[in-house]
Parts: C-alpha cells; structure tokens; sequence
C-alpha cells in the first residue's frame, strides 16, 4: 500500500455504502474521486496517483509580473489554452494599483507565449502581455470562464468576476477573451467578514442549470470556502460554507486557502476543487537558507501543497484523499509560503495524458509555472493488488449498449464484470462466467462478454455492475453506445 492510499476499502469482509439507492448514471463518465458508485467492496481500495513532474512551462519575467503573480485560471478553448494570472513585481496590499491581469496562450500546453499586446502602455513598455489594469482591485484575482449557458449572449461568451471584501465582486464580460469590459459598476456580490481575499471561482453549471461560486471564507479563524448560486451571474445568493466530509462540518482539517473548484471537463456533473492548503507558522528554512534563495523576508515563514477535492453540488466537499495530490519539490525554493498554489483548471495535453498548471517559487526572483501530467481521468483511481479484489455498485440506471473502462492491468492482471439484478443475482448470459478478462491499458475500451459487447436488456430495470480485479487500475467507467 502507498503513501497515497487513503484507506482500504475493506480488510476482513463486505461494507455496504448506498444500499438499495439507485443512480441513474445515464451515459456519463464517472471517474473514481469518491464512493459514490460503490455498494461493497472488498480487496479494492481507492488511490491518489502521483504526478509527473514536467518542468517549469514559463516564468514570471516581465517587469510588470514579478515574484508575486499568482491566482492563475487555465481555459481550454478549443484548440487554445489561455491562461491568466495576476502580475505583481512588489509585495503590497491587496487590490493595490500595482496589479495587473497578465495573459499566455499555448497550443499545447507545454510551449507557452505571452503574447504582444497593446491595450495598456506602461512607461518603457508600449507592448506588453496585460489585459486589465486600472481597475483596482480586480486584477488582485481575476477569474474568467467560458460562459456554456446555452442562451449566453456572444457578446458575453467570457465572463469573470474580481474584487475583494471592501469591494465586492465585480463582473466583467469579453467576446474574445482578452479584451474585457465592466459588466456594471456596482458589485454583483457582497458577503461579509474575512471574505473574497483570495482566487473565487465562478462557472455556469450545466449539471445544476445556474451559475455557482466557490469563494474564500472563514469558520473560527480558519481559511474556509463558501458557495453562492446566481440565475443569471448579476445577482448571487449565498447558499452557505461548505461542509467537509473529514471533519464533517464547515471548519476544514487545514486552512484551505484556494479552492480551484471546477467542473471536470470530461464529467461536468463531478466537481474537482486541486485546493491549495496553507499550513500557516509552519516554517521550514533557516534564515540562512531563505537569503540563497533570495526569498522576500515576509514570504518564508509558512508552507503549503495542494489537496484533491469533489463535490456533487451542493455543499458538500468529500475528503476522500487527505494526503497532498501535488507535494512541495526538492530543494528550499519549493518550501515558501503561498507556493505550490494550483492554477485553476486542468486540460488535456495529449491522447491519454492531462496536465495541472501550478505556481511555484513564490515570493522569488524565479518564480514561475511548473506543469504536472497526470493520466486522462487519472487523478485517483480504484486499485487492486496482486491478490483479487471485488467491488459491487449502487444499482445503476444506464443508457447505450456497451460498457466502457479506462483501466489498467499488469500481464498477470485483469478485471472481469458481472452484471446483478438490483437484488444482487447474476444476469444470465452476462456472469463471471461469461466474461472475458479485461487485460491492457486503455482509455476507452468495451467490455465483452461471451456474446458480444452489446448489453441487450430491459434498461427500466436497474442493474448492479460486479467486478473483480488484479493487480490493476480502473480509472473511469461509462456506459455509452
């Protein structure tokens, strides 16, 4: 068992989970962050998967970005990563006039460009990579998306909201992208208390029909996150904190101190928040060590990594994983404070590969963003060892004619599927039996059994799905024509 395991499902016997409840999975990807599938299991146990350290993708080397930009938010738009990010060449106040919005583009996702833009003309800098400037506070942590309401007017395709505590949240809307406008000028949303002081994250929900927010907040001194909810994005109501799975209230086990909550870009109705935890006090370099690095004073007192969160809507956050998903690096520039914080979003990067942008070297003269791949819907996965394990679904309402997995398998490894009537017997023709071993490691591959991949049964009578394994992975499954 890894460092990474969060715990084994079951040791000595069957745990049942959701009972009889059923799910009406439909043809939806469902990738394995929580138990939400699992009825029993035995033998099988869900995993974080360690990252593949890519290397710095670019650095914050404009006089105008500097050792403290931050709050990034990555969109894949079609054929084109944008990224954004707040420049801040000097430790100030937050929402200072010193703040900019810095933009990048990539094609894919390793080679970078700031493009030449000339919207704002600074002194000696006719031409330069910012998108927003003087409008304080808002490039302190401006966070765009890609409106998908299905009826967003064009004109609004992207939107974004800013601000802090004393100003509220501000809206802006762009066409483009990188030529954006104030939306009004009053704040679309104004909570009180320690509030907004960090990156919070707007979208439109296409599983919940609304836009959501996940902003910062406080529970007894303790870095939190909140949610509102908005109908049309001028006008939000809060919901309330967020309640974590761990701690089974609104206080979180650790200051969160961004929550980078979005909806998984190939299962939209699953949330992933790649948090950024701050473990404040928590001083790891001597002084010594801090001046090599040439660290700002202010900037190495504390330390931090980033967690892997879900939710489903709602407020809840499940804690399945309490181990870090991205660990600081070795050597003393990866153990500041405010470093290791994740740029919002995550993209695909290759046919069977992703990656997770996150800002490193806070506070330093080479600060930067580093890139981590990780396996296309291969944050976690469930994992069996050499000796087979089993685990049983929730029942399953479904809709096309084959059942699909992202798995992998060692050679002596395989998974084989059964299908259950809801009350648990085999379904003739689709047993243990009947199934051929799943063997290999592949994105997207149906099942078969011994007549066919087709799944020729009456779909208003809910299914269990059985599956044994060894030594091997299973990353995500969906069923699908």
């Amino acid at each position: 068992m890894t460092r990474r395991v969060f715990c084994v499902l079951v040791l000595l016997g069957l745990i049942p989970l959701h009972g009889q409840d059923v799910y009406n999975i439909a043809d939806r990807r469902e990738i394995f962050v929580d138990r939400y599938l699992l009825d029993k299991a035995d033998g099988v146990r869900l995993e974080l998967k360690d990252p593949v350290d890519e290397g710095e993708v670019f650095a914050f080397d404009k006089p105008w970005e500097g050792a403290f930009c931050g709050y990034g938010t990555l969109l894949q738009d079609q054929g084109l990563l944008r990224m954004y990010y707040r420049g801040l060449p000097d430790a100030g106040r937050d929402g200072s006039s010193l703040e900019v919005t810095c933009y990048a583009e990539s094609k894919d996702g390793v080679h970078w460009v700031k493009p030449d833009l000339n919207f704002f003309s600074l002194p000696d800098h006719p031409v330069n990579n910012i998108i927003l400037t003087g409008e304080a506070p808002a490039s302190h942590n401006f966070c765009p998306f890609i409106d998908t309401h299905p009826n967003a007017h064009p004109r609004q395709r992207y939107k974004a909201l800013a601000g802090i505590s004393t100003s509220g949240l501000l809206a802006f809307v762009s066409e483009d992208g990188i030529r954006w406008t104030k939306l009004m000028d009053a704040p679309v949303f104004k909570p009180e208390g320690w509030v907004l002081d960090s990156q919070n994250v707007p979208f439109w929900s296409e599983a919940e029909s609304k836009y959501v927010l996940y902003y910062r907040s406080s529970v007894n001194g303790v870095r939190a996150i909140a949610r509102a909810t908005s109908s049309n994005f001028t006008h939000w109501e809060t919901e309330g904190q967020m309640i974590y799975s761990d701690t089974e209230s609104s206080q979180p086990s650790h200051h969160l101190y961004t929550n980078q909550t979005q909806p998984y870009f190939r299962a939209p109705h699953i949330y992933l928040a790649t948090a950024a935890r701050f473990f404040p006090g928590r001083k790891v370099l001597t002084d010594e060590q801090a001046a090599a690095i040439k660290v700002h004073p202010k900037y190495f007192n504390d330390t931090s990594d980033s967690v892997l969160m879900s939710s489903r809507g709602g407020l809840d956050y499940d804690r399945t994983f309490m181990s870090a998903l991205i660990r600081p690096g070795i050597g003393a520039k990866n153990w500041v404070s405010r470093s290791n914080y994740p740029v919002l979003g995550l993209a695909q990067t290759g046919d069977a590969s992703m990656s997770l942008y996150v800002n490193q070297d806070y506070g330093q003269p080479s600060a930067h963003v580093h890139r981590y791949s990780f396996r296309l819907d291969g944050l976690s996965c469930l994992s069996a060892g050499y000796k087979e394990g089993e685990w049983i679904s929730r029942p399953l309402q479904w809709s096309g004619d084959r059942l699909f997995f992202n798995f992998s398998t060692s050679a002596a490894g395989y998974i084989k599927v059964e299908l259950l009537h809801a009350d648990g017997v085999p379904i003739t023709g689709y047993t243990l039996q009947d199934g051929a071993e799943l063997i290999g490691n592949e994105i997207d591959r149906a099942y078969r059994w011994n007549n066919g991949e087709i799944i020729r049964l009456d779909r208003s009578h809910p299914i269990r799905l059985r599956v044994r394994m060894k030594d091997a992975e299973l990353y995500a499954l969906r069923f699908g024509d």
